[in-house]
């Protein structure tokens, strides 16, 4: 027996909390799923109830066995497998669940009221509910969440407002005393907002910055402004001059070379001419002296040579490893292009599946349809296996039953019959209860609204004899005849439709444990 398909009851979220009620919680409130007081309640085949989002999620991966059957030890297939084609939305659990007394669970509040009070207004709003931090996980009042992401958690994120890179906050301090763009005041013109990055060309092009004398490395220690290194430089000349001569003859004396016989030398500023015998014994004076300083100079000359090879080899590992650095970096570049590229169509492919599932569902619900449903206004219902059916409703768990759909035409009335096999309302337990369900079509737009068509339900006599009948005209105010704006309308009937008395010992409206159920829809004026 086709059922009513479940997307139209969309929930993201399981049962509701049992502490949530103001009372102790029946047994057939309680999901069999996640235990919790049912939200969107539908009801499997089998009888049981479950939170239309835990039942999505058993089903999600196709038909499973009822686990809740299994322990009541009554499991019976095909009864007791869960198929989302073979449940139903159990509505009139729902408006009892919806009219249970509720409170709110957060400490501090007081509020109260009813669970569908709870769920519209109250659920996911309470201001004394406390919401887990997404970044420091710390537990906050959903009133204070704002404030404590903006000013008080440990862990949020910071933009730069320099830089604009975002940051921890613990670290955003610490960046501040290398951003590049972070402003700096330079303390020789007073110049305020002047980038990190820019503030070395600015201490070198500032006229009010002071910097070291280019003959510095000789020996003058002047420190001038940037401005005024010419003037210094012309009126410094001969200064600078004594320096480098004082230099060069320190060089000189480093270097000393043994001098030939009968030249003319230098002694105390004087010149004067020495001959060879005379300058013997100066000669072997000195000439200690000279081979001490020359097999030092020797070794500095070899000990700079040494550090000048080894700083060319570390250049060229640097420029090296530099090359091979840079090759790892585009070969990483493209490798996330290709891992960018390849997620995308991974996703593209998910989206794709999803949407073919979809298809293939709103066609399988189509073909199931078409299998049953008439398009003249005429239909008769056949209804087996009476009797269990019957025990189920009796039981609690399968109340109600509905029929597949049928039309008035191809592209009229959408419309279906529901039936409570142990009475519904007034006839609960004494009576068979029917009722008639204007359905969502798509070509709604297309009827006149409100449903006015004479509907006459029976039920049928097998030894066609005396049929059982009823009929009535759609009270055009109600909403059960307005166009649909969900699946299904609410339904109308006869809830005193059928004795459960004619239906018992033999009777002709029951063979074979098989009933059968006429509906006629006048199409006078359409």
């Amino acid at each position: 027996m086709a059922r009513i398909s479940l997307p139209s009851l969309d929930s993201s979220l399981p049962g509701i909390p049992q502490s949530v009620l103001a009372v102790s919680m029946e047994t057939k409130y309680q999901c069999q799923q996640c235990h919790q007081v049912l939200r969107k309640p539908v009801q499997a085949q089998c009888g049981h109830r479950f939170c239309v989002h835990c039942f999505k999620l058993l089903t999600s991966s196709g038909p499973k066995p009822c686990e809740a059957c299994r322990q009541e030890e009554i499991y019976e297939e095909p009864q007791s497998i869960l198929n989302s084609n073979e449940a139903f939305p159990d509505n009139a659990a729902g408006r009892e669940i919806a009219s249970l007394p509720a409170k709110c669970i957060s400490e501090g509040c007081s509020w109260t009221g009813c669970i569908k009070e709870y769920e519209a207004q109250h659920e996911g709003k309470c201001e004394y509910e406390r919401l887990p931090c997404e970044a420091c996980q710390a537990l906050i009042l959903r009133s204070e969440k704002e404030k404590h992401n903006e000013r008080e958690c440990e862990a949020r994120t910071l933009n730069c407002k320099y830089c604009k890179v975002s940051f921890n906050f613990k670290e955003i301090k610490a960046h501040d005393e290398i951003c590049q763009k972070f402003p700096m005041q330079c303390k020789d013109c007073g110049k305020k907002k002047i980038p990190r990055e820019k503030f070395l060309d600015h201490s070198r092009s500032c006229a009010k910055s002071k910097t070291a004398c280019p003959f510095s490395e000789v020996g003058c220690k002047a420190v001038i402004d940037n401005g005024k290194h010419s003037d210094h430089e012309q009126t410094s000349v001969m200064e600078h001059m004594r320096l480098i001569l004082a230099l060069m003859s320190m060089v000189r004396l480093q270097r000393p070379e043994a001098p030939g016989s009968g030249e003319w030398q230098e002694d105390s500023g004087l010149g004067l001419y020495r001959a060879p015998e005379d300058g013997a014994t100066a000669t072997a004076a000195t000439a200690g002296g000279g081979a001490a300083a020359s097999g030092q100079m020797c070794g500095l000359d070899h000990k700079v040579t040494a550090l000048e090879n080894i700083v060319c080899v570390l250049n060229r590992e640097v420029e090296r490893s530099s090359l091979t650095l840079e090759a790892f970096s585009r070969q990483h570049r493209l490798d996330q292009d290709k891992i960018e590229n390849l997620s995308n169509k991974v996703r593209q492919l998910e989206r794709t599946l999803t949407m073919r599932d979809l298809q293939l569902a709103e066609t399988d619900q189509t073909l199931r349809e078409l299998q049953f449903c008439t398009f003249d206004g005429v239909f008769v219902w056949k209804i087996a296996d009476f009797s269990r059916r019957r025990q189920d409703a009796v039981a609690g768990r399968t109340p109600a039953m509905f029929s597949p759909a049928f039309y008035s035409s191809k592209y009229g009335y959408k419309m279906c019959l529901r039936l409570y096999l142990n009475g519904d309302g007034t006839g609960r337990g004494t009576h068979l209860s029917l009722f008639f369900v204007v359905m969502r079509g798509k070509c709604d737009a297309l009827l006149k609204w409100p449903f006015s068509q004479k509907v006459t339900l029976m039920l049928l006599d097998q030894n066609n004899r005396e049929h059982i009948i009823d009929a009535f005209r759609p009270d055009v105010s109600s909403t059960s005849f307005q166009r649909p704006i969900s699946e299904m309308n609410i339904a109308s009937g006869c809830p005193l439709f059928c004795p459960l008395a004619k239906l018992a010992g033999k009777s002709s409206y029951l063979r074979d444990d098989t009933i059968f159920i006429k509906a006629i829809v006048d199409l006078t004026g359409l």
